[in-house]
């Protein structure tokens, strides 16, 4: 928070990754007339924000309703082999991939999502001192948005490699968690278990993104741990954020200043106004509708 307070282009650009600013195409098509002109650039949860929430009320339930109840290593050591147990270690085993067949589903639902990859986008702007990008798309790779970088590209170039200069710590956390082709063999169902390992089926020796056969049960829990914190980590952040800009709008008429900048470059400011109510923002004062 700290980091990025300090590198923000804009003193509204922390503000803008909070509410979720965007270029809304819809309202760009509508044709206005008379003086006044629907602006856009909005803010708002979107199509994105909704699936997000629901997405958040199946992480939730999961992380806290399957918790394990004994240290880790202590799990570990319960599966190591012993002819004795095997009916009682292997059933400890089937449970255990039952339940990372569920975190797979998690795993996805995070980096698949277009609102965490957006969040972690804009976040990067703003750690490397760029203007808030309301014209973020991400590539479909179906003649949709080719212009624009698909997922992959996307976290690698756009996020992870781009901070690393600036963020080291977090491009690294970003690095362990995120796997393209573990990520890639879950969407495709091409994975198998066998002895506490995930067998990857997408091994390719001459693609340098898929050079893995496979990966154990322990790094799958590191990978997907790190995962849910990044996740925790960016609510944690959406909400500091929200208590910051509220204390400085307090003290300022409701009201704080974000930068609108525009494809070409131009950029002009608007207030955003906060709610107490409500504790949310909007661009007009509580109360009032657009004038």
């Amino acid at each position: 928070m700290e980091l990025a307070l300090k590198s923000q282009k804009h003193p509204g650009d922390l503000l803008l990754f909070h509410v979720n600013g965007f270029y809304d195409e819809y309202t760009a098509s509508i044709k206005q007339t008379g003086t006044k002109k629907f602006d856009p650039h909005v803010i708002g949860l979107g199509r994105e924000g909704h699936s997000e929430a629901d997405h958040y009320n199946f992480i939730h339930h999961y992380r806290t309703t399957n918790v394990l109840q004994i240290p880790y290593q202590d799990h570990v050591n319960n599966v190591q082999w012993d002819p004795q147990r095997k009916q009682e270690i292997d059933a400890i085993i089937r449970a255990e991939e039952l339940s990372i067949q569920v975190e797979m589903l998690i795993y996805l639902k995070f980096w698949e999502a277009d609102s965490s990859i957006k969040k972690l986008y804009e976040l990067a702007q703003i750690l490397l001192g760029k203007p808030y990008d309301w014209y973020f798309k991400i590539g479909k790779g179906d003649g949709i948005y080719n212009y624009f970088p698909k997922r992959h590209e996307i976290i690698r170039n756009h996020i992870r490699d781009a901070i690393l200069g600036v963020c080291p710590g977090f491009s690294q956390i970003l690095k362990d968690a995120y796997k393209s082709q573990v990520r890639n063999a879950i969407a495709h169902s091409q994975y198998w278990f066998i002895n506490r390992q995930i067998s990857l089926n997408n091994f390719d020796k001459d693609d340098a993104g898929s050079t893995l056969h496979s990966i154990s049960f322990d790094e799958w829990v590191n990978m997907f741990h790190i995962t849910l914190n990044i996740h925790n980590q960016l609510i944690w952040l959406s909400k500091t954020i929200n208590e910051y800009y509220a204390n400085l709008a307090v003290n300022n008429d409701n009201k704080v200043l974000v930068r609108i900048t525009e494809r070409d470059g131009y950029a002009y400011d608007r207030y955003l106004y906060y709610r107490d109510t409500f504790q949310d923002w909007g661009w007009y004062p509580a109360g009032q509708t657009k004038i």
